[in-house]
């Protein structure tokens, strides 16, 4: 039998494809990883990276990249839409560090994106290649690229997305537009100089949508995203370029602070925003899955790019001693990691999509029962289960 390196195929070269080829490259594993993108840009704003992520990227050395681009916010403050008033404070710096071992930070996801890049082997990342058809044969796996041209692997992971064309190989479901469309953007910090000096995740909860903004980009800049309700609008456009009269529209009766918040981008992209349903099996013997691929989330308990993440290095430690020529073993790694990941990543999507109505309530009993939970929970350890979670202990266990 063959002692020869697995041959891993990685499809797609986003938050959680980048990871996962870190992981490898960390272990002495290398992989070719297949963008259809033909450059990379600068999409998506910030993005927040609690410690369950952060420990993670630490050990794939980006640490010290991270205390030039990232931000630690010393707080998330959860305020009313219309007062301003403060509903709770979850305090972060240094209380991360001393409860989790990691911090918090925020970082602009191009960003992030670079710190990746940056830990990779030269030649790994193809750009330009649209996997169009993935055929898992005995043994190995072939995919099809729409230039016409093709790839063999003896593992393939899909790390494709949300549209994810690996996970069609699994079954055939759709998206489910959530009701809410979301704006994103970033400004520079000194137009919003009334949010203070001290860098924190601030978020303003109303009837029917939220706005939360942070610094990024080592505080020279603030992310902004703001949610609005569209039943409709989803079903027309995933992304695209957002109108701020619109915008400032969706948010006229909110406090001005919010409003000068809403109202200070030049430039605003709009997504609406999906998911789908628990996918139950997401591996077979040589093929699996990893991030929205595998557990499309809305973005509101700020755990996606998280979970990708616990993903990509769980998924790498479990492939650590495979070697081509043991299919079994490839099998029994892949089932591995989908054991450990499929129950922790259906409770936090669950929990994503329940805070749609919970961040969301209009004025009145339910609201106010909201607050006085929110304000009831003043401990950080309170979020022991997910930011004090190790992903890659957990499989290695």
């Amino acid at each position: 039998m063959s002692r020869e390196q697995v041959r891993i195929a990685v499809v797609g070269a986003g938050i959680g494809g980048l990871t996962v080829a870190a992981a490898l490259a960390r272990s002495g594993l290398r992989c070719d990883v297949f963008e259809q993108a033909r450059l990379f840009g600068e999409v998506g704003a910030g993005v927040q990276l609690a410690p369950n992520a952060a420990r993670l990227l630490h050990r794939l050395g980006i640490g010290e990249r991270f205390r030039q681009v990232a931000v630690r916010p010393r707080a998330i403050e959860m305020r009313r839409w219309d007062d301003n008033s403060v509903l709770r404070t979850i305090p972060l710096v240094p209380e991360c560090e001393q409860l989790f071992g990691a911090p918090y930070y925020t970082v602009l996801r191009a960003d992030l994106h670079r710190s990746l890049l940056e830990r990779l082997p030269v030649g790994m990342v193809h750009l330009g290649l649209h996997c169009t058809e993935v055929i898992e044969r005995a043994g190995e796996v072939a995919l099809r690229f729409a230039d016409g041209s093709s790839a063999t692997a003896d593992v393939v992971i899909g790390a494709d997305g949300i549209h994810s064309r690996v996970r069609e190989l699994l079954v055939r479901d759709e998206p489910r537009y959530s009701g809410q469309s979301i704006y994103r953007a970033v400004v520079p910090a000194d137009q919003l100089a009334f949010l203070g000096t001290e860098p924190k995740v601030v978020l303003w909860l109303g009837p029917g949508r939220h706005c939360v903004c942070y610094p990024v980009a080592g505080g020279q800049q603030i992310s902004l995203a703001a949610t609005v309700p569209d039943p409709q609008w989803g079903a027309e456009s995933w992304s695209a370029q957002g109108r701020a009269l619109d915008l400032a529209e969706a948010y006229r009766g909110w406090h001005p602070e919010v409003r000068a918040v809403t109202s200070a981008p030049d430039t605003l992209g709009r997504w609406a925003l999906h998911d789908r349903e628990r996918l139950r099996r997401w591996s077979t013997n040589r093929i699996t899955l990893v991030g929205d691929a595998a557990h499309p989330m809305l973005p509101f308990l700020a755990q996606g790019a998280n979970q990708a993440i616990e993903d990509a290095v769980a998924l790498a430690a479990c492939l650590r001693d495979v070697r081509r020529g043991e299919a079994s073993q490839i099998a029994v790694a892949l089932a591995r990691y989908e054991q450990a990941r499929e129950p922790r990543t259906t409770e936090v999507q669950r929990m994503s999509r329940a805070n749609t109505t919970a961040l969301h309530l209009p004025d009145g009993v339910e609201q106010c029962r909201r607050d006085d939970a929110l304000a009831a929970q003043t401990m950080l350890a309170d979020q022991e289960w997910i930011y004090g979670y190790d992903a890659e202990a957990a499989v290695v266990a």
